[in-house]
């Protein structure tokens, strides 16, 4: 992607959360999720010319501050994200982010945007798009264990993008199921209620984990998991915090984004070092086989990388154009002699 140059000005565009909001409506939630699954998978197929690294995170008793930066040579990307999973308890949200585009050329920036929302859109269509190449072949039902901020994200992308048709729900706390049902009413979903963890995952082709606890937890044990199932475990996403039994890795095939990141967040970071993993992209450029057959169970132990930030940043930036969904941020100091910043503030007096 050839970044624009910035203006005279150095006005560099922000979409606010309202903003974002209006772009999302006007594209339409579903499509959108579609366009970004292309745009990830697109970025995906040209993996090896990104900077990777892990996340630089911050952790605390009470959460986790990180940033996470790549690029792929002509732009630079970086998000920055927290989670905090106390927050709810005082009306906050659990995770919140912004992130950032510059022109590597110059280095200025070229797009401030939130990214709280575009967070959540973003991680469902890459739920979506390793669903495309790991669930099995027509999957029509889903199970949503945790039903919290990412709940409907998560079943509307398998909806437009793989054609599931059920999802059945389930969380510790009814208001959160609730909360999500009611939210798919008017979305064509079959949704269902469910009672236990084991009851949702009865006749899914897909499970999907996503809950918000910072611990080791078993929300999946391995009698709950039947042959043929494709697992998108999201939750876990940080260190000591995972979602399933290891004895459900010891029966998949695992398939992760970046190694060196996943070992230290993911649902891996349970197993010994010479357990198996197979990098989502190598599937995706048919390096490597996805799912083989019927019987085979495979995760997706997503944890969230930089790339998939970035192909959202670039997806947004394009869409912009026309809209008028943001506004000139003032950020960047333009003198008129660019060795007088001195000047330049003595001019503002």
């Amino acid at each position: 992607m050839l970044a624009p140059k910035p203006s005279s000005k150095a006005f560099v565009p922000f979409v606010s959360v309202g903003n974002m909001m209006r772009l999302v409506h006007r594209i339409g939630i579903e499509t959108m999720l579609v366009e970004l699954t292309d745009s990830i998978e697109a970025d995906f197929r040209r993996w090896e010319l990104f900077d990777k690294t892990a996340r630089v995170a911050s952790h605390s008793t009470d959460g986790v501050i990180e940033l996470m930066p790549t690029s792929d040579g002509q732009t630079y990307g970086f998000k920055y994200v927290n989670g905090h999973p106390k927050n709810m308890g005082q009306g906050l949200q659990t995770v919140t982010a912004f992130g950032l585009l510059a022109d590597v050329a110059t280095g200025y920036p070229i797009l401030l945007t939130e990214m709280t929302m575009l967070t959540a859109l973003r991680t469902a269509a890459t739920s979506a798009m390793a669903a495309r190449y790991l669930a099995p072949a027509g999957a029509t039902t889903m199970a949503m264990i945790g039903n919290g901020a990412q709940a409907e994200f998560q079943a509307l992308a398998m909806k437009a993008v793989v054609g599931i048709t059920t999802v059945r729900l389930y969380d510790i706390d009814p208001v959160a199921t609730e909360k999500t049902r009611v939210n798919l009413a008017d979305t064509d979903l079959n949704v269902i209620v469910c009672s236990t963890a084991q009851s949702a995952i009865e006749g899914a082709d897909i499970i999907t984990t996503c809950t918000a606890d910072k611990q080791y937890a078993t929300i999946l044990t391995d009698n709950m998991i039947g042959a043929g199932v494709h697992i998108n475990a999201i939750g876990g996403d940080c260190p000591g915090k995972t979602e399933l039994h290891p004895d459900i890795l010891l029966r998949s095939d695992t398939f992760v984004e970046y190694p060196p990141q996943t070992w230290i967040e993911g649902e891996i970071q349970q197993m010994p070092k010479d357990y198996p993993v197979t990098e989502l992209w190598t599937v995706i450029t048919g390096q490597a086989e996805g799912r083989r057959s019927q019987d085979q169970i495979t995760l997706f132990d997503s944890v969230g990388f930089a790339v998939e930030d970035f192909s959202a940043l670039r997806y947004v930036h394009e869409k912009l154009a026309g809209t008028g969904l943001y506004e000139d941020l003032d950020i960047i100091a333009d003198p008129d002699e660019p060795r007088d910043l001195f000047g330049m503030l003595q001019r503002a007096k």
